[in-house]
């Protein structure tokens, strides 16, 4: 059945290029990417705080789709997956340092994007784009994995999560780029107030996106614009016009300015007259960290537990589409397929070295069909296949949340939502006997179906030879998140010399990173 789904991708791939009239010029492409917002964040899917009327008049001129996923519950993994269309075990960012530990790219992280990636913005070079990232990065700080090194022309943001302010002596604070060189630190030149929350860094990053947009619309050059403002990821904060603002704390007031920052970017994109021929994606990275408490994190609606975890709440993400004049209607979508989607859109053909797990969606969002309504749906943990959707029906062959230990010390990642057998702190193997749920009825992960009835039987035969198709062909690439050094933090990153900011390094002395989760 996957050797089917990956044959009919590449039909459709092939349609959708050849029927692009070589007259319409490339579209613009613009991915908001948001930190940590949860799929219940929005009103339009049912949030009654009233924080997203510019998000909800974005779904309802576009298209909502509410089975959107991620490919990892976790920051840096998922990053990687959307920029190369590749799943995180293929591209390599996962660690092989414990079994289903989910890694990223903390500052003493050694590894990166792998060199052997093509990232999106490489490939549109082909069809001469202009592309700037704005936000946060996450995938490597060390130089050669920067995003000037790796196909974007522009960035402002920083490398890595906006945690601190640090004592310098022992861990430098996080530098903010513009380009190749730092423009500040966090905590320094970049404030944020760790007790009231102010900052006005998604001030700064709207700014940096306005401006990409009219420079590049006023020299009639091809954009890519991928938006990644952090906000409502911990330590949350936002600027002082909305603090106070939101019904749910400090993490509300950070979703206003966020749904205020895209309703002054779609706003801009039609005074310029370019909304026609601009696409539009937002979503998140993964599931809302409910770990972080009220206030201060975002909610998943019905969806069990949060980031870090594959259940459906860790996974599954807000999404909506926007170009006017040409979105349709949803269906079962996956983060990557955004690598692929723009590709077609640019009419690019995809990189035919290596296997894509992103699927074209144009003919679903211009052409309303329904040719990919079954594909699956991977949910990895690190190193470790923990579940597959196929159709309305989801199979768990591992469950974990985390460890008793850390449970007990008060890491909780599904906060009031214990469900005995699986939300489980132990690593559960359910491979001979997967835990089946049927999505559509129990959307919640909370009502097993009954291994002996019927229903599971038929179920469990649709979803197996997938999983036995995906596990035959998989190569995984060569883990990136192994290794640890202090010696690579950001004591003295480019541009340093001329702010007086540069750091003495400690002396390199390796070691094999610890995931806890």
């Amino acid at each position: 059945m996957y050797t089917e789904t990956l044959a009919l991708f590449c039909a459709i791939i092939s349609c959708s290029l050849t029927e692009k009239s070589p007259n319409v010029s490339s579209p613009n492409i613009i991915i908001m990417l948001m930190d940590d917002m949860g799929w219940g964040d929005l009103g339009v899917f049912g949030q009654p705080s009233k924080e997203t009327p510019n998000l909800d008049a974005m779904a309802a001129q576009g298209m909502l789709l509410p089975n959107f996923y991620t490919a990892n519950p976790l920051c840096s993994p998922s990053r990687a997956a959307l920029l190369t269309g590749r799943l995180p075990v293929r591209n390599g960012f996962y660690t092989t340092n414990g079994h289903a530990r989910n890694a990223y790219t903390p500052q003493e992280i050694v590894g990166g994007i792998s060199q052997d990636e093509i990232l999106l913005p490489q490939m549109l070079k082909k069809r001469g784009y202009v592309s700037k990232i704005v936000g946060k990065w996450h995938l490597g700080h060390m130089p050669k994995y920067l995003p000037l090194k790796n196909g974007f022309d522009e960035w402002f943001g920083a490398p890595n999560c906006h945690f601190g302010p640090y004592n310098s002596s022992i861990r430098p604070n996080i530098p903010v780029y513009n380009n190749s060189e730092m423009a500040g630190r966090y905590y320094e030149e970049f404030m944020i107030d760790r007790k009231t929350g102010e900052s006005n860094l998604t001030q700064i990053y709207l700014m940096e996106g306005l401006d990409f947009i009219h420079r590049q619309t006023e020299a009639q050059r091809p954009f890519f614009l991928y938006w990644a403002a952090d906000a409502t990821h911990g330590p949350v904060y936002a600027s002082k016009q909305f603090l106070g603002k939101s019904q749910r704390g400090r993490y509300g007031d950070a979703v206003m300015e966020l749904d205020f920052s895209v309703g002054q970017i779609l706003s801009r994109l039609q005074s310029l007259g370019i909304e026609k021929n601009t696409f539009v994606f937002f979503t998140s990275d993964n599931g809302a960290a409910l770990v972080s408490g009220p206030g201060n994190s975002g909610s998943n609606g019905p969806f069990l537990c949060g980031k870090e975890t594959t259940f459906e709440g860790g996974m599954r993400e807000p999404a909506i589409a926007w170009w006017p004049g040409h979105i349709k209607e949803g269906t079962l979508a996956n983060v990557m397929d955004l690598f692929t989607t723009s590709l077609a859109l640019a009419g690019i053909s995809p990189p035919d070295d290596r296997t894509l797990d992103g699927l074209d969606l144009t003919p679903v969002l211009l052409k309303n069909s329904d040719k990919i309504q079954n594909r699956p749906i991977f949910y990895y943990r690190g190193n470790e296949l923990m579940a597959v959707r196929v159709g309305q029906y989801k199979a768990h062959y591992w469950t974990w949340s985390n460890s008793l230990e850390e449970f007990k010390s008060g890491i909780n990642f599904c906060p009031g939502q214990e469900v005995p057998g699986v939300t489980t702190h132990e690593q559960k193997d359910h491979t001979m006997q997967p835990i089946i749920f049927h999505l559509g009825k129990d959307p919640g992960e909370k009502f097993p179906i009954s291994a002996l009835t019927k229903e599971y039987q038929d179920a469990l035969s649709r979803i197996s030879p997938v999983v036995e198709q995906h596990k035959e062909s998989l190569v995984p690439g060569i883990p990136q998140l192994n290794m640890c050094d202090l010696a690579v933090m950001n004591w003295a990153p480019a541009g340093c010399e001329k702010l007086g900011k540069c750091l003495k390094a400690p002396k390199s002395e390796p070691w094999k990173c610890h995931w806890p989760h």
